[in-house]
């Protein structure tokens, strides 16, 4: 028998993916910030690249399985309501959100192609998307640092919605995501 009752909590599996995700993105952005502190060439910087590429990659992957996970499984209501005009702002936030973690692990996996450079994922090496196009490359490069600081300000308004959620609505919206027990 099947219950009626929408869930409270979202499912372990998309638990585990918002959390291991956050930690990724975190990394992607600690490794191109921490980058710049090293002389081009050295290799402490290119070792930053290089994690910077197969962190954003990976992004890339688990957002997939991420998106499988929502399609597969229920969204829990969030109690008590919130308006609809915040309910509206939430899809576009997460819609950009997800086009965030889509879309720029893409352009890096496209600026390295034009760029004529190795894709490096974790020992393998991923094959180019594009034929070499440095001019192209340094413009989606362009588009890829815009947006990339685009992220930061997604990423804070996520955080901060679920805090403003959680202590100035009251309501369930952060608790919903959190580990634990159901």
């Amino acid at each position: 028998m099947t219950s009626t009752t929408p869930p409270s909590r979202y499912g372990k599996p998309s638990i585990a993916l918002h959390w291991l995700m956050l930690v990724l993105i975190a990394a992607v952005y600690a490794c191109i910030e921490l980058k710049g502190n090293f002389p081009k060439g050295s290799d402490t910087r290119e070792l930053l690249k290089q994690w910077h590429f197969m962190l954003g990659l990976s992004v890339f992957a688990l957002v997939l399985l991420r998106i499988l996970a929502r399609l597969l499984s229920k969204t829990p209501p969030i109690t008590p309501n919130p308006p609809a005009w915040q309910n509206a702002l939430a899809k576009l936030m997460h819609l950009a959100l997800y086009g965030l973690m889509l879309g720029l692990p893409l352009a890096g996996w496209l600026i390295l192609s034009a760029a004529g450079k190795p894709i490096p994922f974790f020992g393998l090496e991923l094959p180019p998307l594009l034929e070499k196009n440095p001019d192209l490359a340094g413009q989606i490069k362009e588009v890829h640092e815009t947006v990339g600081v685009i992220g930061y300000w997604l990423i804070g308004l996520h955080a901060v919605a679920a805090l403003f959620h959680h202590f100035v609505s009251r309501d369930d919206t952060l608790k919903r995501m959190l580990p634990g027990r159901d």
